[in-house]
């Protein structure tokens, strides 16, 4: 028996009956001998994490504008730690720890540069050749753009981790797959990150933006969720600075939310009945969830997000200036053609030159969008 099976079959022990196992994973669109020491989820996430896409998340905004200040998130620091908080709660809840692992690294993939103002752009500039979704990017990147193996395009993914990709929704992703639209709910582990995201982006955008002086602690007051945890960070060091008490505060915030999370979601399992992952799919709701009452308290934090950091003046200058980058970028080529490299411009009468476009926009960080910008005038 090798390593990998002895590992299902411990693992197989551990995990609650509703979670997915190995051997569920749906398989490969492209055979491949299974590896002797590491699981398909292992592979899948290491496939992920060895993507040039990965990389150049690096350089791709979440926020704030990727490296203009050392300690604000990334897109890839947000994906690393969607990544732990979801692997937090995948072990609380008895889930698939490396499934989880494996779609949180993956599920930013198909971010445009310039974060969500530049989705917008290129999903206006798309409208007329089949719209733009980051989603439905995220899936196109591992199925068809990255190319690292010589018979086949795509990193040949497990077919439940391309699933919990392509449903994979917050209050900011829309799911959109013609492949995975079967009206059933993504698995458990799928869904664990859904919320894992947002518990991430919500309180780093917290944290990043009180660092930035966006906001200050005086207009957090009105926030359930922020003023019990600055009792709390209050209390267990009530001679600390005001800057040691405010990232507690931050922290506490988190900790409630992902509390919440496991407490509800354990209910919710309960009290459906939920004893498989088919089961889950199938589910009248949601399976992992918030609790009425923390849903109400992070509802009220992420309305004073949007109109405080969001729409700051600053946030909105910077998505306007970024959002006509995109667009006289992308009719810089669509006017000439002949300046894409020509890994993209041999796709063109099969994928069409709108689509290329978009593939190569899409694909680039913000530094290097900025780059051919300037070449392009």
């Amino acid at each position: 028996m090798s390593l990998r099976e002895q590992f299902e079959r411990c693992h197989e022990k551990f995990l609650g009956p509703y979670a997915i196992r190995e051997a569920q994973s749906g398989g490969r669109q492209y055979d491949q001998a299974e590896h002797p020491y590491r699981t398909c989820f292992q592979r899948d996430r290491d496939r992920i994490v060895h993507c040039s896409g990965f990389r150049r998340l690096d350089f791709k905004t979440q926020v704030f504008v990727p490296h203009e200040q050392d300690h604000f998130r990334t897109r890839l620091t947000h994906t690393l730690e969607v990544a732990q908080i979801s692997r937090t709660l995948a072990r609380a809840l008895r889930v698939n720890e490396d499934l989880c692992e494996a779609v949180a690294l993956g599920h930013d993939l198909g971010h445009a540069p310039f974060g969500h103002a530049g989705e917008k752009a290129l999903n206006e500039l798309m409208r007329d050749h089949g719209g733009f979704e980051h989603n439905q990017q995220s899936l196109r990147v591992v199925d068809y753009l990255e190319h690292p193996y010589p018979r086949f395009r795509g990193v040949n993914l497990t077919r439940v981790v391309r699933e919990c990709l392509s449903k994979h929704s917050t209050p900011y992703d829309t799911p959109a797959s013609d492949e995975f639209d079967d009206g059933l709910w993504a698995p458990l582990e799928g869904q664990l990150v859904d919320l894992g995201d947002q518990i991430a982006y919500t309180t780093a955008d917290l944290e990043d933006a009180l660092a930035a002086g966006w906001i200050d602690q005086e207009q957090l007051t009105a926030l359930s969720l922020w003023t019990q945890a600055w009792k709390v960070a209050d209390s267990q060091a009530p001679q600390a600075r005001a800057i040691h008490k405010r990232i507690r505060a931050v922290k506490e915030v988190l900790g409630a939310m992902a509390d919440d999370l496991v407490a509800t979601t354990m209910q919710n399992i309960e009290s459906m009945r939920i004893a498989s992952p088919d089961h889950a799919r199938r589910a009248p709701t949601r399976c992992v969830s918030f609790s009425p009452s923390m849903r109400d308290a992070v509802g009220q934090l992420c309305e004073f997000l949007l109109e405080k950091v969001y729409q700051h003046p600053a946030c909105r200058e910077q998505a306007e200036r970024s959002g006509r980058i995109v667009r006289e970028l992308f009719q810089a080529y669509v006017s000439d053609p002949e300046t894409l490299p020509p890994r993209y411009s041999r796709r063109i009468d099969t994928d069409g030159l709108h689509r290329v476009i978009c593939d190569y926009i899409a694909g680039m960080t913000d530094k290097f969008c900025k780059q051919q910008h300037r070449n392009s005038r």
